[in-house]
């Protein structure tokens, strides 16, 4: 494999790998690579975005290579985060936020084995927006994060408490449809409306456990 594509290969993987990144171990596995092969596309990516004056660079943390962005950019990241248009949920939030709602305390992993598809994004999205909230540890292998949904979660979607959320027998039949959706979350349905804005959506519905496993997540 030449080095050009190596790197191109690199900056793929790094982009997927998100917050955890990867060491060049690890790289060298994947791309069936040596180490010093490794070691050397990632250090020649790394001028090349800071050549071409990318608006990402490679940084290494903790022993990992990661993606991140330019810090003297931060204050157009904070004007996206805080955008009215971002205040909606696309529909991988939304399916996500529900399987909190009816089913917390839940791990990340259980939630992926019933969406089928990897919701590491969606549980961030929904963090950073405080709808849901790390609540403790599962009593199982490697301790995972438990999530459960907040206060402001009730008062995003009108509701007294949990026991205000709607029959919950077509989500129990782990099948939800976009419609379906919306009755369930109709409160920030109508709020969106009246703001005039309209939720973005992502391809696919709730999936049961799936034959060829989990699938990334569409961006």
């Amino acid at each position: 494999m030449d080095l050009q594509t190596l790197k191109s290969i690199i900056e793929g993987l790094l982009f997927l790998a998100g917050d955890e990144g990867l060491n060049v171990r690890q790289i060298a596995e994947i791309t069936e690579s040596k180490p010093s092969e490794a070691q050397k596309a990632v250090e020649s990516l790394q001028r090349d975005l800071r050549k071409s004056l990318r608006g990402v660079r490679v940084t290494k943390l903790a022993g990992a290579y990661h993606l991140t962005t330019l810090p003297e950019h931060s204050e157009y990241f904070e004007r996206l985060a805080y955008s009215p248009s971002r205040a909606t949920l696309s529909q991988a939030a939304l399916e996500t936020l529900a399987i909190v709602a009816y089913r917390q305390p839940i791990t990340r992993i259980e939630i992926e084995e019933i969406r089928g598809v990897k919701s590491e994004r969606a549980i961030h999205t929904l963090t950073n927006k405080n709808l849901i909230v790390e609540t403790g540890r599962a009593d199982a292998i490697g301790r995972p994060i438990l999530y459960g949904t907040t206060k402001p979660f009730l008062d995003h979607f009108g509701l007294g408490g949990l026991e205000e959320l709607p029959d919950a027998s077509a989500f129990e039949a782990m099948v939800i449809s976009e419609e379906e959706e919306r009755l369930l979350f109709g409160s920030a349905a109508s709020s969106a409306s009246a703001g005039g804005e309209e939720r973005s959506s992502e391809e696919g519905g709730l999936a049961g456990n799936s034959d060829e496993g989990l699938h990334e997540e569409e961006l």
